[in-house]
């Protein structure tokens, strides 16, 4: 078979695929859309399967050492009762590997400075129309949640659909002490969660169970409203936040599973592929796994069509599956609002023993990587 592939999105799924087909000897270029990459975004927590990716792509020291470890994980209730507190580093060693908090700029970048020069080309958009693109031995579609390519090879599918939450994130402009690494605080239909970076600064996330596409004109302010009377260090850490610097996404997803990640010589990746809600902090992680069996199949098969054949019988049941545990995770978590089934819910994780609530987390990481032999 031939060996150059086309990879449509320079996201972090994009980026991790063209790392893993030029390591196995594929000439790679990525096409993104955007004409110039201003690293914007906040943090997010790598869990023990993307870590894993990365170190069978090659950048996981660099992302190791860029990022802050996660050694103390949380749950609370908005009057500030543990309900669950775990060890990372007892975590760390059940996995094998760290949970890892890091700014996606900082990630992203790593990623781009992992490919040489030229290998990514900004301010083109890739359409399925695009004449040549034919001539490529592989595409892959890694445009996202409104993927153009999904559109056009499922045209049936109804793509993303509104989860029935919004989420509100930023990156404090300054250091903020936190009682722990990670954190988590559920109220009726809100969550609230803080990520540790290196630094000192903290990522913070609000999740709301909200109609699609409502803005406030001050979101700091609201955010002081809706949580007032959080325990700390919540109103620090929104104190230490510039209100330009929040951001604030609807969150979509496919809800309705594609019936196959690959079509023809195009192979489906990321949120194009499997978009999810972000609760079990597995999208990426999830696009990162995609990206090392993407690339370890083309090494291994024959042919791209059995090494795409491969790839989805590889990833579709596994990520579809991390999909609905995320959804579940939605709503006994942060969409739960009965007064009732809180209580409930809140006593079953308090009377779990830490054993049984470490396997939970460490369910939807468990993920060997395939060998990737270096050509």
């Amino acid at each position: 078979m031939g060996n150059r592939a086309v990879v449509i999105g320079g996201g972090i799924g994009g980026l991790a695929a063209a790392i893993g087909l030029r390591r196995v000897g594929w000439e790679t270029v990525v096409f993104e859309r955007y004409p110039v990459l201003e690293d914007a975004g906040a943090g997010i927590s790598l869990a023990a399967n993307g870590i894993r990716a990365l170190d069978t792509l090659g950048a996981g020291a660099a992302i190791r050492a860029a990022g802050q470890y996660q050694r103390t994980v949380s749950t609370r209730t908005p009057a500030g009762r543990w309900l669950a507190r775990m060890n990372g580093a007892d975590l760390e060693r059940v996995a094998d590997t760290p949970i890892v908090g890091i700014r996606r700029a900082v990630l992203h970048r790593l990623l781009r400075e992992a490919l040489p020069p030229g290998a990514v080309v900004l301010g083109e958009e890739v359409t399925p129309e695009r004449p040549g693109l034919a001539e490529a031995d592989l595409v892959v579609a890694a445009d996202g949640i409104r993927s153009r390519f999904r559109a056009r090879h499922f045209p049936g599918h109804p793509g993303p659909l509104y989860s029935g939450s919004s989420v509100l994130r930023a990156i404090t402009a300054e250091p903020v002490a936190l009682p722990s690494d990670f954190d988590l605080t559920w109220g009726p239909g809100i969550e609230f969660g803080h990520i540790a970076l290196s630094g000192g600064e903290v990522e913070w996330h609000v999740v709301r169970s909200v109609g699609a596409d409502r803005r406030h004109p001050d979101p700091l302010a609201e955010l002081r409203r809706l949580l007032t009377g959080w325990h700390e260090p919540i109103a620090a850490l929104l104190s230490a936040t510039r209100p330009e610097d929040v951001l604030h996404h609807d969150i979509y997803e496919l809800h309705t599973p594609l019936p196959g990640y690959v079509s023809g010589r195009v192979a489906f990746l990321g949120d194009a592929a499997h978009a999810m809600r972000p609760n079990l902090g597995q999208g990426a992680c999830q696009a990162l796994e995609d990206a090392v069996e993407l690339a370890a199949a083309i090494a291994e098969e024959s042919t791209v069509e059995s090494a795409l054949t491969r790839y989805d019988a590889r990833r579709r049941a596994r990520s579809q599956s991390v999909a609905r545990a995320a959804r579940q995770a939605s709503r006994m978590g942060q969409q739960l609002r009965n007064p009732v089934a809180i209580a409930a819910r809140n006593l079953a994780i308090s009377a779990a023993p830490a054993g049984l609530m470490a396997r939970s987390m460490l369910r939807c990481t468990d993920w060997t990587p395939p060998a990737l032999a270096e050509a």
